[in-house]
């Protein structure tokens, strides 16, 4: 017979027991979801090709969310004009249109890459027009916005033109405002940093 001091051992014994199994399942959960980089997405470019983001190894990336009838959409000219001084710089755009904010990006994949291109000679890489906040969050902008999957910082995307700042590993860096400009200090330091 089991005295009454033997069961609580045990059943402290087990507790623990269960508290190490769950820590040993939950842990590596959590530490991949840190470790996820830029480079483990797939994206469809704006012309529904498969993108992997992971041919971007090597390269700064200022990812940024876009929409054509914004009064932020000038930025797509200082966009531009700091993808051509910096892409042979190992540093590359990657815009992302998005109808999430005021309706603001109603056009189809063709009609967004005519816009770009016959407004402000958008050369950058474009992709498909996708969802960056909601229930409907595209993966990637899922681990844009969330610490638990980035591994960073809480980022939630306030409006049309936020840029996110990825490292030359993939890893998430810095959020930046909406309506901080593509030319600002803080984004040309950073891509002229070594």
């Amino acid at each position: 017979m089991i005295t009454f001091a033997e069961l609580i051992f045990n059943f402290s014994t087990m507790k623990t027991v269960i508290r190490l199994f769950v820590l040993v399942c939950l842990f590596p959960c959590f530490l991949q979801a840190q470790n996820k980089t830029l480079h483990d997405f797939t994206v469809k470019t704006i012309d529904g090709k498969d993108f992997s983001l992971s041919d971007l190894k090597g390269r700064k990336v200022l990812v940024v969310n876009v929409a054509s009838k914004c009064g932020l959409t000038p930025q797509y000219e200082q966009l531009q004009s700091l993808y051509e001084k910096y892409k042979d710089r190992n540093f590359v755009i990657v815009g992302f249109p998005a109808n999430n904010f005021g309706q603001q990006e109603p056009g189809t994949n063709e009609e967004i890459k005519e816009f770009c291109t016959l407004n402000y000679g958008v050369t950058f890489p474009m992709m498909q027009k996708i969802s960056v906040k909601g229930d409907d969050m595209a993966p990637l902008y899922k681990w844009l916005t969330l610490k638990s999957e980035n591994g960073n910082d809480d980022a939630e995307v306030t409006w049309n033109f936020q840029k996110f700042l990825i490292d030359e590993n993939g890893k998430w860096v810095k959020s930046i405002p909406p309506k901080t400009v593509p030319l600002a200090e803080e984004i040309v330091s950073w891509i002229e940093g070594e």
